[in-house]
């Protein structure tokens, strides 16, 4: 079916052939992209929409289902791509090739097995893969929207407004992104960096393999090794995932406790020999380059160890000493967890008279200093971007209109493009859909129609500009700050309706990007656009059905899932990235940002993060004009550094230190000293030790977990840390603590 996209009979040029005139201004792609293409390749085979829509599916599944646990394994396309590769092979040798017709398809034959196994086929099944992964995301963010309502306000909401929450929501930023392809796919100065890793990975996993041990081989063996292995932390021997010996050393210590735990501390010395740990909140750290490793280590020592244990115990900002160090719930003065569920009154709305009863919100100093490094993270991004990229960044979108197409956009030319009437039908289609949940569902999302409209209107403005910072600088700056504090001062005193309006308002645009960068990877491997665009449209419909569906599943058969004080000490089942999203829902929507951040709060200091991030990539760029001889100036990259900690919270002290230490060994030492190796197995292990993981902790749910099988003995009672969590101020009575 591949033919039916073909445009005219243009041939692929062979290197010899292509002048300069036609290669990619861009080094980068030069060195990486191949400049052949095969039209005649199948690409619509049944091998690919059997692949594809099972990986689109088992992913979406898996994510879901993973969201919930403690440690939240994301699995990503990179497995798809190393998994499917044997198997589309395997199907490519015992399929069928008797050809045959189908009735009302005219006269074309079609086969099962049109030849072998090809690098487009294989591009197109890992496109449903990304899919199914909410392009590396995991889940659909809008299940976040129904985790809290369920499962912390215990609220209700009818699965048919949450069905079209998530998929409009993952929907709405395709229409206008398809209509932006022209100027940040087509032209060669957008060449976004992030997908030549995966021409990359394409280009090395379809070499001739001749060795003994194929990558396939090897595949399976560490597949069998991390699937046997995950069931002794998983399930036999829980605390192996979190060796906290700080703690064990000094059981009745709270200063040591909170140094040394490494789920609720610094960290110090905790170790972990789970892979979900290693790899939950930063993904898998074999396929991290180091230099951002680097960044983000520096970035973390500076958070964790300088500026956090100074302003506990050292300054006690903001009475730091009242609250635990590290933890991101919501207090009252007197250290107690906030009682968030008395001053929401019976329109889901805050009540007043019940908030000024409780007092204020208090933060830990932690989820404070986190918040204003986000603030600094969003700016300095923009400050850093326009800088130090900027006049390369004009100089690139300015070439886009000079008409200058490089070799990849002429060969793209063989196949037809897909109409602009697909995009705006899609999205009419999507923003009607939208409007009937927020004008017929209103009671159960809060929104209103012009929330819609407004946070629409900001996702496509800043669509265009953030996909070109993300094509020439690899760096994408979000929009989740802006949109939760714009409702909230717009609209304070609504939780959902300010979570709705930032799912809308900036996840719109976050899958517009992901959308174009598909797009680009497509563009290089030289796949069909209608193809691309098919493949996506039902990828993101098939994931978003599975993700809600599961979520539901989940919510409504485990008992108090999320809710960490009720729950057994060894339940994998707390929710950390729900709980940070409820939390957000508290303090941007329901009590709203002037009472935490504003005039009426008492963080309002931290605004002066903002200021920060404006200024900080001014010094160090203006360092860098006065002193043009020193190269680590221009290395200093203060967006990566101050957003290096953006996954705490959910993520903890081990996992950061676990996930540099791994990333260090294969990155730099096996990097370096074998890399022949790493060439060859380096994103095959990190595929297998996913996929292995992945379906061991699927297998002990359904065996065990469903059953209520479990063992109970100091090895599956946590990390030992108890008393982590405990304030350190006189006078603080916490259930569980001493008091001082």
């Amino acid at each position: 079916m591949a033919s039916l996209e073909i445009d005219g009979s243009r041939r692929s040029k062979s290197v010899e052939e292509i002048d300069e005139y036609e290669l990619s201004p861009i080094e980068e792609v030069r060195l990486t992209v191949p400049t052949t293409d095969d039209p005649s390749l199948p690409v619509w085979t049944f091998r690919m929409w059997f692949l594809g829509l099972i990986s689109c599916v088992l992913l979406s599944f898996l994510n879901t289902f993973f969201g919930y646990r403690t440690e939240p394994l994301v699995i990503t396309m990179i497995s798809v791509q190393v998994a499917t590769l044997p198997v589309g092979r395997f199907m490519a040798k015992v399929l069928p090739k008797t050809k045959f017709r189908v009735p009302g398809f005219g006269s074309r034959e079609y086969s099962l097995n049109p030849g072998p196994f090809n690098v487009k086929e294989h591009v197109l099944i890992s496109i449903f893969a990304n899919a199914g992964a909410a392009f590396g995301s995991g889940t659909a963010y809008a299940i976040s929207i129904v985790d809290i309502i369920k499962a912390f306000y215990h609220r209700e909401i009818s699965f048919l407004a949450c069905w079209i929450l998530v998929i409009t929501t993952q929907v709405l930023g395709y229409g206008w992104a398809g209509i932006l392809r022209k100027f940040v796919v087509d032209p060669a100065e957008m060449w976004w960096p992030s997908s030549l890793t995966q021409v990359s990975l394409f280009s090395a996993l379809h070499e001739k393999d001749k060795k003994r041990m194929t990558r396939a081989k090897f595949f399976l063996i560490a597949l069998i090794c991390s699937f046997s292995w995950y069931v002794v932390p998983g399930y036999l021997f829980p605390t192996l995932g979190t060796i906290s010996w700080v703690c064990w050393v000094f059981p009745n210590s709270i200063t040591a406790q909170q140094i040394g735990s490494g789920m609720r501390g610094l960290g110090i010395g905790a170790l972990t020999l789970d892979w979900s740990v290693i790899a939950s909140f930063l993904g898998s750290p074999l396929i991290t380059p180091f230099f951002a490793i680097i960044n983000v280590l520096a970035g973390y020592v500076i958070f964790m160890y300088l500026i956090t244990p100074v302003a506990y115990w050292g300054l006690n900002v903001y009475n730091a000493k009242n609250f635990p160090i590290f933890s991101s719930h919501l207090f009252n003065a007197q250290g107690q967890r906030y009682n968030v569920s008395a001053i929401v009154n019976n329109k889901f709305e805050i009540d007043m008279e019940t908030y000024q009863k409780q007092g204020h919100i208090h933060l830990s100093i932690f989820f404070s200093i986190s918040y204003g490094l986000g603030f600094a993270a969003v700016i300095s991004t923009l400050t850093h971007v326009a800088l130090f990229n900027g006049r390369e960044i004009y100089k690139q979108f300015r070439a886009t209109y000079k008409g200058k197409e490089d070799i990849h956009t002429k060969l793209m030319k063989n196949y037809k493009d897909i109409p602009n009437t697909w995009f705006h039908l899609m999205l009419g289609l999507s923003l009607a859909l939208s409007l009937i949940l927020c004008i017929f569902m209103k009671d159960e999302i809060q929104m209103p129609w012009w929330g819609l409209i407004f946070a629409a209107f900001l996702a496509l403005t800043f669509t265009l500009p953030i996909s070109i910072i993300t094509a020439t600088t690899n760096q994408t700056p979000g929009l989740n700050i802006v949109t939760e504090y714009l409702m909230g001062v717009i609209l304070p005193g609504r939780p959902i309706a300010n979570v709705c309006f930032k799912t809308y308002g900036y996840i719109s645009m976050a899958q517009a990007v992901s959308f174009l960068n598909d797009f680009k990877l497509g563009h290089y491997m030289k796949i069909p656009p209608r193809s691309m665009f098919v493949v996506q449209f039902i990828g993101t419909i098939i994931a978003g059905t599975v993700n809600i569906t599961v979520a539901w599943w989940l919510l409504t058969s485990i008992e108090n899932i999320c809710q960490d004080q009720l729950l057994p000490p060894n339940s994998p089942w707390t929710c950390p990235g729900d709980r940070v999203f409820y939390d957000a829902s508290v303090i941007w929507g329901l009590v709203g940002p002037r009472r935490i951040f504003g005039d009426l709060g008492d963080y309002s200091a931290l605004n002066w993060f903002f200021l920060v991030g404006a200024l900080g990539p001014v010094l160090v760029w203006l360092l860098h004009k006065a002193f043009p001889t020193q190269k680590w100036i221009s290395l200093v990259n203060l967006p990566v550094l101050l957003g290096a900690t953006g996954a705490m919270p959910p993520a903890t002290t081990l996992n950061f230190n676990a996930w540099i230490f791994v990333g260090t060994i294969f990155n730099f030492f096996i990097f370096r000293y074998r890399k022949n190796w790493w060439q060859r197995y380096n994103y095959v292990l990190s595929a297998a030790l996913d996929a292995g993981l992945a379906f061991m902790g699927v297998l002990l749910y359904f065996s065990l977990t469903m059953a209520n099988r479990s063992i109970s003995w100091w090895g599956a009672e946590g990390e030992h840390c108890g008393l982590a969590s405990c304030p350190t101020a006189k006078g603080i009575v916490v259930d569980g603590c001493p008091v001082h």
